[in-house]
């Protein structure tokens, strides 16, 4: 497992992560010549989207994924798609067939999260490989909106299902599964807060953790953690080092 984690002020944590999609898009469109981008809703989105709309990158090589999607309206405030179209979507050259919404809003979410799997093999590869997933955590230990005891936690071969009994509302949404997420080739964690420190501490230094970030870190291959110092400050393991 190859890990990296970086403690610092959320705008600091924005240009790194910036710079690191600068560097992977750059390697994966010469490689592939394309890249793929997976992102999520709430504070994550809001602190780092911003930063990568200035980035430099071929956008016109780009496909934008979603981690999630709540069953609400595309102009809904609680859109995760609306949230980056503010922060992202508008302010960058994207073809609009890389654009890959999630269709959570409609009544067969069902159906609607097989074809969104589909759609991911199709551009990704199968299995797919996303090159860069960014996910938040909740102060719950949540990750997208797979949630403790759920029955999309559990999933182990679909990559995208519908949930339809969420804790938090909108009860209905759909997800990327752990499935999905294991093959990224960077998997980007990020959380600001006081409120993900416990959780924090135990998916990083308790090993026999069923918290659903817990999860997704032991089967990540090259992670990179950004995290704020109220969210790292139950870390033990944090040497000087590891501090940018």
């Amino acid at each position: 497992m190859n890990d990296e984690l970086v403690i610092d002020e959320p705008e600091r944590l924005a240009r790194v992560f910036a710079h690191r999609v600068e560097t992977v898009s750059a390697g994966a469109i010469a490689a592939r010549g394309q890249c793929s981008l997976a992102v999520p809703g709430g504070s994550a989105a809001e602190a780092l989207l911003p930063a990568l709309a200035e980035a430099s990158l071929d956008w016109a090589s780009v496909h934008v994924f979603w981690c999630d999607e709540r069953a609400v309206p595309t102009h809904h405030p609680d859109s995760n798609y609306a949230l980056a179209r503010r922060l992202l979507l508008e302010r960058v050259a994207l073809r609009p067939e890389r654009i890959h919404r999630m269709c959570a809003e409609v009544e067969a979410i069902g159906r609607s999260a097989d074809e969104y799997e589909a759609e991911l093999v199709r551009v990704a590869g199968d299995p797919p490989a996303l090159d860069i997933a960014l996910v938040g955590v909740g102060a719950d230990g949540h990750v997208c909106s797979l949630f403790a005891g759920q029955r999309a936690l559990a999933e182990r071969t679909r990559l995208a299902v519908s949930v339809m009994s969420s804790p938090k509302p909108p009860a209905r949404r759909i997800t990327l599964t752990l499935a999905a997420l294991k093959h990224a080739r960077l998997l980007v964690v990020a959380a600001l807060g006081a409120a993900k420190a416990e959780v924090l501490r135990q998916a990083l230094e308790d090993t026999r953790s069923q918290l659903p970030v817990a999860l997704m870190l032991r089967q990540a291959g090259q992670r990179l953690l950004l995290l704020d110092a109220a969210a790292a400050s139950r870390l033990s393991r944090v040497q000087q080092g590891e501090k940018r």
